[in-house]
């Protein structure tokens, strides 16, 4: 039998994850919107033999807060990822790309056209990551009075990926003839029209696009809440989430995976990636040196603007910064699934104001991990082989500087374990992650099977 393999993904963050990042002489302050920063990250990741890249992204201006916290952000400038992906598909032959793209501020149509486009242009190494956008500050964007509510976002969500799988269907596989000696190029016959009519979308169809190299482009999604495991459950081939210990992540590991048998599918059809950031030391002493440094740079500023979601009625300028923050007896109705498991770490660990944000500053909630490569791999293994994880989102603290480290120092230690592969097994993104590829809808069963 194949020696299970962790799956790799990694996250990038323009100048890194840790929020002062773009002060740091490891990164590269103007990275958002410098195209060879990003080619050297994609490379960097595909000589490290990651499966995926990956980019968050939101229809809208992330940060909220004061003009002090705003003017000390480096997050404010970034390019739109399909954008993006689809030029550094040319710099690279293996890594996917997942691109982020939101089905509350999107149209189908578009979306599934775009994605297509991607994946024909990577030749099959593209993804989505689909998000129903949490951000409440965006709506204006977009001509809406107010941004619907958690449960009419995952309502939507559900029918929009389906409509969108539908139209990535429109052409079946063997459509285009191209016959120059008979002036045939393609068989009417499959194609498709989706005719789709539902509560939230009316869609005729079909795509103007032949069907994607890998009948769908891998779908991720990023979900913890309810709605989300249901939407992951019932949807995504890969869900990246956050948790820091390995408890919870077993527990969130067996439940999401216990959702999926009543939509037909099976447990090994969903990956589950946490997110971990790594910070590096060739020893024990260098690495907490490392992050030490990093956590100087925080302006407090900037670190009460990291809180402001998780407690977006109070005034965090009054807090004391050595004192605990107010801890709620049960999280406030409307925060997010994210915000639930800040505010639990905050009750568990006791954390000062101060030490709260400084351990949010690294990487948002996720899991912080500061050691040596050996002691790294120790604890990724520890979840991997423990039911916690099927492999990692890495999210380097400063870039390009700590996706450098973890290359050379990290993925070996893997590989030595047995853990990592040594070479690509795949040319698409699919083969990589060894999902299947879909059949089209439209597909005849007995040629499928032969």
């Amino acid at each position: 039998m194949t020696q299970r393999k962790l799956r790799l993904g990694a996250f990038i963050m323009a100048t890194g994850h840790h929020i002062a990042a773009w002060r740091h002489p490891g990164s590269q302050a103007d990275a958002g919107i410098n195209i060879d920063h990003y080619v050297q990250l994609a490379q960097t990741a595909e000589r490290g033999l990651f499966d995926q890249v990956f980019v968050a992204d939101s229809p809208g201006q992330r940060h909220r807060g004061d003009e002090d916290s705003l003017s000390r952000q480096g997050r404010v400038s970034y390019f739109e990822p399909v954008t993006l992906w689809a030029a550094l598909s040319q710099v690279t032959r293996h890594i996917g790309f997942v691109a982020t793209a939101s089905t509350t501020y999107e149209d189908p149509y578009l979306l599934a056209r775009k994605f297509a486009s991607l994946d024909h242009i990577s030749k099959g190494r593209a993804a989505w990551n689909v998000v129903t956008t949490s951000a409440d500050n965006v709506h204006g964007n977009f001509g809406l009075a107010a941004h619907p509510d958690p449960a009419a976002r995952y309502a939507r969500a559900h029918e929009f990926v389906e409509v969108v799988k539908g139209l990535w269907d429109s052409f079946e596989d063997d459509a285009f003839v191209r016959d120059a000696s008979t002036g045939v190029y393609f068989d009417p016959r499959k194609l498709h029209a989706l005719n789709h009519v539902g509560k939230h979308f009316k869609v005729e169809g079909p795509l103007n696009i032949e069907r994607p190299p890998q009948g769908h482009p891998v779908i991720v999604q990023a979900g913890s809440s309810e709605d989300g495991k249901e939407l992951a459950a019932a949807t995504a081939e890969a869900i990246f989430t956050a948790w820091t210990s390995r408890e919870e992540a077993q527990a969130f590991y067996t439940d999401v995976k216990g959702r999926m048998a009543k939509y037909g599918r099976r447990p090994e059809q969903l990956l589950v990636l946490p997110g971990i950031s790594p910070v590096i030391g060739r020893t024990e002493e260098e690495a907490r040196a490392k992050w030490a440094e990093l956590q100087a740079l925080i302006h407090p500023s900037v670190g009460l603007n990291v809180l402001q979601p998780f407690w977006p009625h109070d005034d965090l300028s009054r807090w004391d910064l050595d004192a605990p923050p107010p801890y709620y007896p049960e999280p406030p109705q409307g925060v997010n699934s994210r915000a639930h498991v800040v505010i639990q770490l905050a009750r568990r660990e006791r954390f000062t104001v101060r030490q709260l944000y400084e351990y949010l500053a690294g990487a948002r909630g996720h899991w912080v991990v500061v050691g040596t490569p050996a002691q790294i791999a120790d604890q990724m293994q520890d979840w991997f082989e423990h039911g916690a994880a099927d492999g990692f989102n890495v999210m380097p603290p400063v870039l390009p500087q700590s996706l450098d480290e973890f290359v050379d120092l990290v993925v070996p230690e893997l590989q030595r374990r047995g853990l990592f592969r040594t070479a690509y097994e795949g040319r698409t993104l699919r083969e990589n992650l060894g999902l299947a590829r879909p059949a089209s809808r439209y597909a005849n069963p007995a040629a499928q099977a032969a």
